[in-house]
């Protein structure tokens, strides 16, 4: 792995670990983190409350290719509900409701990070 791609899945890593801290600290219960399978990977499954919320956390150090949030277009929210749908199936959970979210990170080189959490994108 080159330097760019370690440094690009490290900024990765640890902006799924702020949008985790973010979800649960807001009262959600994390189910599992970067769960795979043949299709793609769910960067975080957690519960709020009777709702199963599939999330996509997108992470970036500056808005020059767009911001985090605009990360996920229509083709990804797609890729999601197929990913959420086989999650389900592959775990022993039937709840009421299932919701995609997506968690943008900013980490600006010295400046503050910010985290946006957008409920229910697809």
């Amino acid at each position: 792995m080159t330097t760019t791609a370690q440094q690009r899945s490290a900024l990765g890593e640890y902006g799924e670990g702020l949008a985790a801290r973010h979800l649960t600290e807001a009262g959600m219960v994390l189910l599992d983190r970067n769960w795979r399978c043949d299709l793609g990977e769910i960067d975080l499954v957690l519960r709020d409350g009777r709702v199963l919320v599939i999330c996509e956390v997108k992470t970036r150090s500056s808005v020059a290719f767009g911001t985090p949030l605009e990360a996920v277009g229509a083709r990804k929210a797609a890729r999601l509900r197929r990913l959420a749908a086989r999650w389900l199936a592959d775990h022993a959970i039937r709840p009421d409701e299932v919701r995609i979210d997506l968690v943008g990170v900013l980490v600006p080189r010295g400046g503050g990070v910010q985290v946006d959490h957008v409920r229910g994108v697809a």
